[in-house]
C-alpha cells in the first residue's frame, strides 16, 4: 500500500442537524372556526454516524472532506403532523478507527467490527407542538417549542492498522526490505532514517496456501512514547498486531541494549502490549559469518530469536515458521 494512498489520521469539522420547530397551529376547517391546538412536533436533526467497513483500509476517502454536515429536521405541521427527520450522515471508516475530540483529545470510541455503527454527534431534538401545552387553564396555547440546535466541532479520526505481525525496530533496521521480500508489497526503501512514514501492509504466503498479514511500522526512536518524532502516531499501530517481530541489525553496537530500548518504548506507551507474543530477528546477517553469529548469541536478550538476511533470503523460511507457530499459539 503506497504512502500516497495510506492516510491514518484526519481532522474534520462535523455538525449534526438542528431539530425542527414545533407548530403552534390551531385547528381550522369549514365546520370549525376556532378549534383547539393541533400543531405537531418538529423532526429530529440528522445524526453523524461512523460505520465500520472491512473493505476500507485507509481514511483516504475522507482526506479532502474538511466539513461534513447532517440534515436539519423539518418543522411540525397541522393536524399533529411531525416534521421530517433530518438526513443522517454515515461515514464509512476502516476497522480500528478511533474517534477523538480534536480540541480536548478526549477518546470517544473505537470502531472494531464490520457494520458497527456509533453516533459521533446526535442531531438536535425536535420542538414540541402546541398540542402538548394544552391545559385546563390554557385551552388554546399559541406557542410551541423551538427545535434544539445540532452539535458541531472538530473531531479527529485515527486508524490503528490491523495485522497479524507488526515489525518493530529503529529506522533502517531492514523492516521495509523484509516486507518487500516476503510479500508483494512495495514499500519505499532507502539507506537513510525514516524512509517509511506510514505503515505498509503485505500478505505473506505460507505453506499449503496459508498466509498472514505483516505490517511494516515506521521506525521508532527513543522517547517515542513521549511523542518524540511521530512516536505516538507510530506506536498506536502496534496495538492491533497479534505478534510483534522486533528487528535489530547484526551490526548494532548492542543488540540487547537496542531491544531493551524498543521494549521500553512499547511498554511505556501501553503496558498491555507486553502480553503479545514477541520474536527477535537479527537482520543483515549476510554481513557476518557463523562464528560471529555464535559470538552474538552469548549477548542476546532472553527471547526467541532468528538470524536472517532479506537480501540473501537467509533463514527467511525459518522466520516464517516461527511467526506461524506464534500466531497459532495465541
Amino acid at each position: 500500500m503506497s504512502s500516497s494512498n495510506f492516510v491514518d489520521y484526519i481532522k474534520i469539522f462535523f455538525r449534526s442537524g438542528n431539530g425542527g420547530n414545533g407548530s403552534a397551529h390551531l385547528h381550522r376547517d369549514k365546520l370549525t372556526a376556532k378549534g383547539g391546538p393541533d400543531g405537531g412536533d418538529g423532526g429530529r436533526g440528522g445524526h453523524i454516524i461512523l460505520r465500520g467497513n472491512e473493505n476500507v483500509w485507509t481514511l483516504l476517502a475522507l482526506r479532502y472532506q474538511k466539513h461534513i454536515f447532517a440534515g436539519h429536521g423539518g418543522d411540525g405541521g397541522s393536524s399533529g403532523k411531525t416534521g421530517a427527520y433530518g438526513e443522517d450522515i454515515y461515514v464509512d471508516v476502516p476497522l480500528g478507527t478511533i474517534a477523538r475530540n480534536a480540541e480536548t483529545n478526549e477518546f470517544l470510541f473505537e470502531i472494531t467490527a464490520h457494520g458497527e455503527e456509533k453516533i459521533l454527534l446526535q442531531g438536535g431534538r425536535g420542538g414540541q407542538g402546541n398540542m402538548h401545552f394544552k391545559s385546563a387553564t390554557n385551552q388554546t396555547p399559541r406557542f410551541a417549542q423551538p427545535g434544539e440546535s445540532g452539535i458541531e466541532g472538530w473531531y479527529a479520526l485515527e486508524l490503528k492498522v490491523l495485522a497479524d505481525v507488526g515489525l518493530v525496530g529503529f529506522p533502517n533496521a531492514g523492516k521495509s526490505t523484509l516486507l518487500s521480500v516476503v510479500s508483494a508489497a512495495k514499500p519505499k526503501i532507502a539507506d537513510y532514517p525514516f524512509t517509511t512514514l506510514v505503515p505498509n501492509l503485505g500478505i505473506v504466503s505460507y505453506r499449503n496456501n496459508a498466509s498472514f498479514v505483516m505490517a511494516d511500522i515506521p521506525g521508532i526512536i527513543e522517547g517515542a512514547h513521549e511523542g518524540k518524532g511521530l512516536g505516538l502516531r507510530f506506536l498506536r499501530h502496534i496495538e492491533r498486531n497479534s505478534v510483534l517481530l522486533f528487528m535489530i541489525p547484526a551490526d548494532s553496537k548492542s543488540i540487547t541494549l537496542e531491544y531493551n530500548i524498543l521494549l521500553n518504548e512499547v511498554t511505556m506507551y501501553n503496558p498491555e502490549l507486553l502480553d503479545k507474543p514477541r520474536l527477535l530477528a537479527i537482520t543483515k546477517c549476510d554481513m557476518i559469518d557463523e562464528e560471529l553469529q555464535r559470538m552474538l548469541q552469548a549477548e542476546l536478550p532472553p527471547i526467541d530469536y532468528v538470524f536472517i538476511s532479506s537480501v540473501s533470503q537467509y533463514n527467511i523460511s525459518l522466520l516464517k515458521d516461527k511467526i506461524w507457530n506464534l500466531l497459532h499459539s495465541i
